[in-house]
């Protein structure tokens, strides 16, 4: 992405600035976080990143070395034990010595309700006033077998995501990503004073990227908005409320269990009556499973990668990681009949 005015003048005022004192150490659970962290300390220092490569929140085991680094570290910051369960007891056993900041309670970060079920029926996404509550409960087909079918797995999801039972992707509307940055600047600001305007000048670059970011993402799914899709996890709600695309279900309610032959069934027939013309994998999750939906359906397959697994860590994953959802629905749902 090219180099923004903000972004300039955030370099410009680091380079005429004296001499940065010593950044804290700072850790960051997964990617996108790491990624919204990086942007908030370029030039002041570097985060440490838990869960790299590949690998998925949802599948996580700590290492040694993820342990050493919470050790280590003056602030943490993670989405929440809803996501990154594993977490959980580690950042309980560091006691006093890190502050550890859960970014979903960050202030002004819109939460939304988990969906029930692996297939929803079609909303409107058309007008403006699309509300959370149409996204994550009203109009879905909640169908007693259905239901019942996916019993296990519902009980699963709701013990995963804690007591609230809230979506976690909160990152993928990016005024989330905003809010959250914000709260990692006040954080950084609070613990290293010594920075506090490098922290804040990087903030401002990063809401104007965001802010363009946004609007090219829009542009780029707005011709293919009401073309309904099935994903293989419901972690894109989020997107979803915020760009008005069309999710019609998914194969499993989440990854950490795979569907039984009555759940594929019953997806597959979704796809059939709602007229789904893409099902989306996720490149940490077997793909073999998209392929038995689609059998014998126009459907056509395709990837998106929610946590960026397939990404580069750094600053631009962020970016990359919302184009690449964007660029991933236009390029199925354009070529799908």
């Amino acid at each position: 992405m090219k180099s923004t005015p903000a972004l300039l003048f955030a370099s410009t005022l680091l380079l005429s600035s004296p001499a940065l004192a010593d950044a804290p150490t700072v850790v960051a659970s997964i990617k996108p976080v790491h990624s919204l962290v990086a942007s908030i300390m370029q030039g002041v220092g570097e985060p440490s990143l838990i869960v790299e490569g590949g690998a998925s929140p949802h599948t996580y085991s700590m290492k040694p070395s993820n342990a050493a680094a919470l050790q280590a570290a003056k602030v943490v910051f993670w989405v929440g034990p809803g996501l990154e369960a594993f977490l959980d007891k580690p950042l309980d056993a560091l006691g006093s010595g890190a502050k550890v900041v859960e970014l979903s309670e960050a202030p002004g970060v819109e939460k939304l309700k988990l969906r029930e079920g692996g297939a929803f029926e079609a909303h409107d996404h058309g007008g403006e006033d699309h509300h959370a509550e149409e996204a994550g409960h009203e109009g879905h087909d909640h169908h007693a077998g259905e239901e019942e079918a996916a019993e296990h797995e519902h009980e699963h999801e709701h013990e995963h995501h804690g007591e609230g039972e809230f979506d976690m992707h909160m990152w993928l509307d990016p005024m989330n990503a905003k809010a959250m940055a914000a709260e990692i600047e006040k954080t950084l600001a609070e613990v290293d004073p010594d920075n506090a305007a490098a922290y804040k000048a990087n903030l401002a670059a990063f809401n104007q990227r965001v802010d363009a970011l946004d609007k090219s993402v829009a542009e780029t799914v707005a011709p293919i908005k009401d073309k309904p899709f099935v994903v293989f996890h419901d972690a894109y709600q989020y997107f979803e409320h915020r760009y008005h695309v069309r999710v019609a279900g998914s194969i499993t309610v989440s990854p950490e269990i795979l569907p039984g032959a009555e759940r594929l069934s019953q997806i597959h027939a979704k796809i059939e009556d709602l007229g789904a013309t893409c099902v989306f994998a996720e490149p940490q999750f077997e793909p073999k499973l998209v392929n038995v939906v689609i059998e014998g359906t126009p459907a056509k397959s395709g990837t998106l990668d929610p946590e960026g697994g397939s990404l580069d860590a750094g600053p631009d994953l962020y970016f990359h990681l919302l184009e690449g959802i964007g660029a991933s629905l236009k390029t199925c749902l354009s070529s799908a009949s």
